[in-house]
């Protein structure tokens, strides 16, 4: 995540510990994906209750655009910030694989550079990406327009409700997704599928610094 930040926009991003208690100010903060604390009692909970995860929310409060990736994601729904909740896959094996993503929503920061339904490529790798959400939940985010990218084709690696791959909150600052765009910006990767995500969310954090 670190490199494709730094990749695309030119200088490398500043880096917070879980222990930090305040964070800098910014623009935007990635919550990157990984498996915190060893996703013990479930993933993402315990890096949930971090220190950080406190500057994090007053952030989103305050309108800063957060991203979260995989564990990222799995951070953001334990935190309260996203609603519903990512399970153990359907299958009960860990995933890594690439699938193919529907653009759902194209109305947001992070995914105004694609076609609203464009299918792109996406690699994929986690253990507990099952996004669950109660009857209304659910009504209510697809009502709200806050499913932002569908597992596509039969493509759905763990059993998502809705083939959901990534929702925003409703003030659309706040994104998590478990597909991980960064590994696939460049040639190198095979593809820069992803790069379009990072380009419109830095392109919103430059207009609105300038």
């Amino acid at each position: 995540m670190i490199a494709a930040l730094t990749l695309v926009s030119g200088q490398q991003p500043l880096i917070a510990w879980h222990t930090d208690e305040e964070l800098p100010a910014c623009d935007l903060i990635v919550l990157p994906g990984g498996f915190s604390h060893g996703d013990y009692l479930r993933s993402g909970a315990i890096a949930a209750r971090a220190p950080v995860m406190n500057a994090v929310r007053r952030a989103a409060d305050s309108g800063v655009m957060i991203l979260g990736v995989c564990n990222g994601f799995q951070m953001l729904t334990e935190a309260g910030l996203l609603p519903g909740a990512l399970m153990r896959n359907a299958g009960l094996t860990f995933v890594c694989k690439e699938v193919r993503l529907q653009i759902a929503n194209t109305d947001t920061a992070f995914t105004k550079y694609y076609d609203k339904d464009e299918v792109i490529r996406c690699p994929v790798a986690h253990h507990d990406g099952n996004y669950f959400a109660d009857a209304q939940t659910l009504e209510e985010i697809e009502g709200n327009g806050q499913v932002v990218f569908r597992y596509a084709e039969g493509t759905n690696p763990n059993g998502s409700i809705n083939d959901i791959a990534g929702i925003m909150n409703t003030k659309r600052n706040v994104l998590g997704m478990m597909p991980h765009p960064e590994n696939l910006i460049e040639p190198a990767h095979g593809g820069t599928d992803g790069r379009r995500l990072f380009e419109a969310a830095l392109k919103m954090v430059q207009s609105r610094a300038a």
